[in-house]
């Protein structure tokens, strides 16, 4: 297919999931009310992606899309609470309407919504043409041997990722099970090569999703890198990792010295370049620098930071081996003022970024 035929191709299916969404997704507009609609009016009327740093240019016009057709998800934890007030279907109505063509699920229930089933809840995200690509569980809880854990309850996690059928099932908790030795992360790394085996029977890939703290310093060998012990000690073909870009740039910013002062230089985008087969997923999430934070970044919406997204995607995308086609793209905030207007404006900002423009 050509490039043109493609992005056509896209504006077509966009143009369709718009129409789609107004109708489907007219019961969850007036559920929603009007303070939503005022914080997209608003967002529209400031201009949306209105970054502080590079690749925050929209590039509308030609050029290829830095976004990959089909590979936008979003984080649902964003939207926990849209989904435990008013439920799954109006939040997945929206989602369609604003392009989404993927969810990575953070928790399987919806609160005041009702219960739904499994295989409710997967047919309703079929429905609205979002494919469940992951979902986040514990790592462990040792104090807890009923907790809906890996460590404590492994087979029920795993019949229920099957159940939804996902493709990536992992966990965000840090591979601190152990403590922050070097033994102590192989340790957790056996447990993880463990959790990738069993998926990996079912035709899952188990993955990790870091925070900063994973590129600390070992405690008992402090010029050793925690994630690079996590790298060197997971099979490759068991244990994936899902990088939050937002996080690992944090890192960047906290550790690339050591403790005693000596640099340790750290760069994201070449774990991955490094390692692409290990990135299926990522989380895309932004944040505006600020040096007197501890982290170096405050966290917004996607397109209104500094981190230079379209950089980043452009060279994991077209440098590695099928690039373009193997990664998957969540969008991501902890804490947005307004849920579903960030949703929208990160699918907004996202599709609007073209390759080969601003001297690319």
């Amino acid at each position: 297919m050509s490039r043109t035929s493609k992005d056509t191709e896209l504006a077509r299916r966009l143009s369709r999931r718009n129409i789609l969404g107004v109708a489907a997704g007219a019961t969850a507009a007036t559920i929603i009310g009007t303070a939503t609609a005022q914080a997209a009016g608003r967002d529209h009327a400031q201009g949306p992606g209105k970054g502080h740093g590079h690749g925050h240019d929209h590039g509308h016009g030609k050029g290829k899309p830095v976004l990959p057709p089909g590979r936008l998800g979003i984080q649902l934890y964003s939207l926990r609470d849209k989904i435990s007030t008013l439920g799954f279907a109006p939040v997945f109505a929206e989602l369609e309407k604003y392009g989404y063509d993927e969810i990575e699920l953070a928790g399987y229930t919806q609160g005041s919504a009702g219960p739904i089933t499994l295989a409710q809840l997967k047919r309703l995200a079929k429905d609205h043409g979002l494919n469940p690509i992951g979902s986040h569980v514990g790592y462990y809880d040792d104090n807890n041997p009923g907790a809906y854990t890996f460590a404590q309850n492994l087979e029920k996690v795993l019949d229920d990722a099957q159940a939804l059928g996902l493709k990536h099932i992992g966990t965000a908790s840090g591979p601190f099970r152990y403590g922050s030795t070097v033994d102590g992360w192989k340790r957790a790394a056996d447990d993880f090569n463990m959790y990738g085996a069993a998926a990996r029977k079912r035709g899952m890939k188990f993955y990790q999703h870091n925070h900063a703290e994973e590129f600390s310093f070992a405690t008992d060998k402090p010029k050793v890198r925690l994630y690079d012990v996590l790298l060197a000690e997971t099979d490759p073909d068991l244990v994936y990792l899902e990088l939050d870009i937002y996080w690992a740039y944090c890192a960047q910013f906290r550790f690339s010295k050591r403790a005693d002062g000596t640099k340790a230089p750290l760069d994201p985008l070449k774990y991955v370049l490094k390692h692409p087969n290990r990135y299926p997923l990522f989380h895309v999430k932004d944040g505006v620098r600020d040096d007197t934070t501890r982290d170096g970044y405050r966290m917004s919406d996607v397109g209104d930071g500094d981190i230079d997204y379209k950089t980043f995607l452009s060279k994991v995308t077209n440098r590695t081996h099928q690039g373009r086609s193997y990664h998957h793209w969540q969008a991501e905030h902890d804490n947005p003022v307004e849920s579903l207007a960030f949703a929208r404006k990160s699918s907004e900002h996202l599709h609007s970024l073209r390759e080969g423009r601003c001297g690319d």
